[in-house]
């Protein structure tokens, strides 16, 4: 049997749902992890999802932020927050392991014997801000925490996914000159994500959409996607076990046609025996 799992930045589920429910069962996902669902817990659409055969865990605190994943094939042992996640102290300016909230940035669950992370990396805003330093904070923390993971359980299938907020290379943005000096691109960015796939985890897309031009992301001013100006940010970043199983993965772009889309396209990872 194959197993196949999808992360989506859906910038507001309540804004989406009627695009992401019925293509869930379109495209034949096992497992979905979402970023930006943008509600507190009590107003996350449950009971849509289960309609649709789906169990769901979510942790949304406010407007902002908020990841959620649904399964199809069981949801085990749900973690909200990585060990070790940093917060972000918004009246101080400042990233603090002791800030009073931890933002709704990680859940974790077992689904189908895979441990899956929707994970939503602080976006940064800009080198110079307290929020970058977060940022990078918070990433070194996930490197520690994974390579942990991996030091306990060699074998452990786990899947590291969501919305990165980080373009790993200059192949992975339309143009360098344009983010020249601005974050998703900056060296100490792009060092924190080769820093956790130095611990072990793999791009399981990457071998199978190799180049530039693949992107999850493109903005919404300045006709980006049109112009095929993007950013591929969204990444599915699997253990050894897990990459060994890995057989397809691609970006679902037909999701950011349309009428009322999210700024992201789903990025789907199948997976064999």
């Amino acid at each position: 049997m194959t197993f196949r799992l999808a992360t989506w930045n859906v910038n507001s589920i309540r804004s989406r749902l009627d695009r992401v429910v019925p293509w869930l069962d379109r495209a034949d996902i096992d497992v979905l992890a979402l970023q930006e669902t943008k509600c507190r817990d009590d107003q996350f659409p449950t009971e849509r999802f289960e309609e649709a055969g789906y169990e769901v865990a979510h942790i949304g605190l406010s407007q902002w932020n908020g990841v959620a994943i649904a399964s199809r094939v069981g949801l085990e042992d749900v973690e909200v927050s990585f060990p070790g996640q940093p917060g972000f102290d918004k009246d101080a300016g400042a990233s603090l392991l002791s800030a009073p909230v931890v933002e709704a940035r990680a859940i974790g669950a077992t689904c189908g014997g895979v441990r899956v992370w929707s994970l939503y990396v602080p976006n940064g805003r800009a080198l110079d801000d307290p929020h970058y330093e977060y940022k990078l904070e918070w990433l070194a923390a996930l490197r520690d925490t994974g390579k942990k993971w991996l030091a306990d359980d060699p074998a452990a299938q786990i899947a590291l996914v969501g919305d990165w907020n980080i373009a790993p290379t200059d192949d992975d943005v339309w143009s360098p000159e344009f983010f020249e000096g601005k974050t998703h691109v900056s060296e100490p960015e792009r060092d924190a994500f080769q820093a956790i796939v130095d611990t072990g985890f793999s791009d399981v897309m990457r071998p199978f959409a190799p180049g530039p031009g693949v992107y999850t992301y493109w903005d919404y001013t300045q006709l980006r996607f049109p112009r095929k100006e993007g950013m591929r940010i969204d990444f599915i970043l699997t253990s050894p076990t897990l990459a060994a199983r890995a057989t397809d993965a691609s970006v679902d772009r037909e999701e950011r046609k349309g009428k009322s889309p999210s700024d992201h396209a789903p990025v789907v990872a199948e997976f064999g025996d």
